[in-house]
């Protein structure tokens, strides 16, 4: 049944829509998408939207994932950072595609869930993170591709400083109330930003994202 509804997902939802990279769509097609949502969702998994998973958080939708995966460009060599561990899908999705992933999540009831969960499906490349975010992870640093899973005011510079030299990084960035994404890559002379497809996250918390209080409001 559920990889039924996997391969439906990325025919109907993600392939057409103009997702290409074959390593992607495959990911979409292995990682048990079903495990990663509340119970009370599990039917609902694979619909073409973002899911609440408690703690104001979302699992996101299913073409979302797809699009920023592709834009990171990994290859199975790469160390990857993510910020926002949510209930672990994306940590997974990057798990089948690169070397290593450290993830970062700064509620730390969602982020022993998820490590669990991860561990229990068999993920073991993933080491998940209690902390701010906005800050990375300088521990393992430096890293091929970063990617953020919440929606900032601006890309934190500190989160570019931990990338590594042709090292790529996707972000969404804008007003709280909609932004897009910015996908930035590192090279010997800076970083060179262009700006993505529109989206909807809920707020990137911490020190170079938006304040506290901001939570109650994405």
């Amino acid at each position: 049944m559920w990889q039924r509804e996997r391969d439906q997902m990325v025919e109907r939802q993600i392939a057409c829509r103009g997702v290409t990279d074959a390593r992607v769509l495959d990911a979409m097609r292995q990682v048990p998408r079903h495990a990663f949502v509340p119970p009370e969702s599990v039917d609902c998994a694979h619909d073409d939207r973002a899911m609440p998973i408690g703690q104001g958080q979302t699992i996101s939708q299913p073409y979302m994932v797809a699009v920023m995966t592709q834009l990171l460009e990994l290859e199975p060599t790469d160390r990857v950072l993510e910020i926002g561990t949510g209930s672990g899908y994306q940590a997974a999705m990057l798990a089948m595609l690169a070397r290593e992933v450290i993830s970062v999540e700064r509620v730390p009831l969602l982020a022993e869930a998820a490590r669990q969960r991860l561990h229990a499906l068999g993920y073991e490349n993933v080491v998940v993170v209690v902390g701010d975010g906005t800050l990375g992870c300088r521990e393992y640093a430096p890293y091929d591709a970063i990617i953020v899973t919440a929606g900032g005011p601006f890309v934190p510079e500190t989160l570019k400083t931990q990338l590594a030299l042709d090292g790529r990084f996707v972000c969404p960035v804008g007003p709280r109330e909609v932004q897009h994404l910015a996908v930035i890559r590192r090279t010997a002379t800076g970083f060179q930003e262009t700006a993505s497809i529109g989206c909807v996250f809920v707020p990137l918390i911490g020190a170079e994202g938006w304040p506290e209080d901001a939570k109650d409001e994405g």
